[in-house]
């Protein structure tokens, strides 16, 4: 950013000209960027169109009698068709683009040096550790002690997951709590075919979720990765986060979810009636991924020290992956208890992050000037718009780069930023997870317009609450 020279007195317009024409690459990157993010919008239209294609050739095969086999068109759409995909897909297009923009060493150094790719490992190796048997269990155990105040109702498991679960966010980390919070949700509401929920009930809870978890990781300073990127550079603490936005996350979430619970009260009632007409070996049997035998407390404890381990070196991937591969071995010889360690989907989530941190680094030419032009309720909305579009630890990074920002400004710009993290699956890194575990119940997938109009609400009252 120091290498450019902005003319004095500029708009904002005549700055990013002047960028443009310093360095044109930046058209391009961004150009790319921005097909990557149309692409998520498409992403489940054209897995359905796949879907379709694949059940039109099975249909013509077995009207021949043959016996269907895969058509390589339907696969290819069923590959761009998965938003876990879309941005590396496009990095490829930019590794392209580079390399034949400035040649090859440049494209390598920029892929390999200058893109840092601790979060999307990290984000790996928590959410398998978070998704191992041990965790979740411990995890349901201690929110169904919650739940049982409201009788272990769907309505007070519902509760219990989307006010409580998100705030862990603040000590096991946001990954790790999407994770966990996820699961239980497929476990206690959306895995359940006898309650079937409305698909505009499963986006609210989604859209939901997804804003909670965003703003639930901000009582601490090492969890949230928007926070984690500013409180070293601004000297935040722990006690600075609670007092300055973390009593308002508590608040906002709590307000959220009893907003959504007063909109969806008759459709809870309908849920809480028909789990009562199961028998609890009907509902056992329903639920998601039943556990048989109790986890030793002593397994349990080892899987938090892993996880305690990877948090702790959450900077140094040599260290906290070296660790996880231990986990591997003591999960192979516990296995009974452990289950089998789910690595599909933590893997799909940080490809996903991986694309988005390559395309991300190269947008803080036109990111940069417009935060620094804002003064502290535009900066908050900036930010917040701004994060739709971008992961909010982007934004955030890019906050301090900007010179001269106030106290008051360092604070608009990082709240806005974790506000509007509910907004898209990008806009925050455990989103990806979320969509990962839950777009199974969602017919063709997510849709990114579905997942906006169930944000607007807690998102709106998440902002009310920071600003005020």
């Amino acid at each position: 950013m120091s290498d450019y020279v902005d003319p004095a007195g500029a708009s904002l317009l005549q700055v990013l000209i002047e960028r443009v024409r310093a360095e044109p690459f930046n058209a391009v990157a961004t150009g790319i960027f921005a097909l990557a993010i149309i692409h998520t919008f498409l992403a489940p239209k054209l897995a359905a169109k796949g879907h379709a294609l694949q059940e039109a050739r099975n249909a013509r095969a077995r009207a021949r009698g043959e016996q269907p086999v895969p058509s390589l068109r339907a696969e290819a759409l069923h590959l761009i068709g998965e938003i876990e995909v879309v941005f590396g897909v496009w990095s490829l297009v930019l590794l392209v683009a580079i390399t034949a923009y400035a040649g090859w060493p440049t494209a390598e150094r920029y892929f390999n040096e200058t893109v840092n790719y601790t979060e999307p490992i990290f984000v790996v190796v928590i959410m398998a550790l978070a998704a191992t048997r041990p965790i979740v269990s411990l995890a349901e155990v201690a929110l169904g002690r919650v739940a049982s105040l409201g009788r272990g109702s769907v309505t007070a498991w519902w509760l219990s997951i989307l006010i409580i679960g998100p705030v862990l966010g603040s000590f096991i980390t946001e990954p790790a709590a999407m994770t966990i919070c996820a699961l239980l949700l497929a476990r206690q509401f959306y895995g359940l075919p006898a309650l079937q929920p409305t698909k505009r009930f499963k986006y609210a809870t989604l859209g939901l979720l997804f804003v909670s978890i965003s703003i639930g990781g901000t009582l601490t300073s090492f969890a949230a990765p928007p926070v984690l990127i500013v409180a070293r550079t601004w000297a935040w603490d722990s006690a600075f986060m609670l007092e300055t936005f973390g009593w308002r996350a508590v608040l906002a979430i709590a307000i959220s979810t009893l907003a959504y619970l007063i909109v969806f009260r008759k459709e809870l009632s309908a849920l809480d009636a028909a789990a009562r007409a199961q028998t609890q070996e009907t509902l056992e049997e329903q639920s998601v991924g039943v556990m048989e035998l109790p986890v030793p407390a002593w397994i349990t404890g080892v899987n938090l020290a892993f996880m305690a381990w990877t948090i702790f070196t959450s900077h140094y991937p040599v260290l906290f992956v070296g660790g996880f591969l231990f986990f591997l071995g003591f999960a192979q010889a516990t296995a009974q208890f452990q289950g089998s360690v789910d690595l599909k989907a933590p893997f799909m989530v940080g490809f996903f992050l991986a694309g988005l941190v390559i395309h991300g680094g190269l947008q803080g030419w036109w990111i940069e000037p417009v935060l620094a032009r804002l003064s502290e309720a535009p900066l908050f909305f900036g930010g917040l718009t701004l994060t739709a579009f971008n992961d909010n630890a982007l934004v955030t990074y890019l906050a301090t780069l900007v010179p001269g920002l106030s106290d008051s400004l360092k604070v608009a710009v990082v709240g806005g930023a974790v506000v509007g993290g509910g907004l898209t699956v990008i806009a925050n890194a455990p989103n990806p997870a979320g969509q990962a575990l839950l777009g199974r119940y969602f017919g063709t997938g997510i849709s990114p317009l579905g997942l906006l109009a169930a944000a607007l609400m807690p998102t709106a009252i998440a902002a009310v609450i920071f600003l005020i």
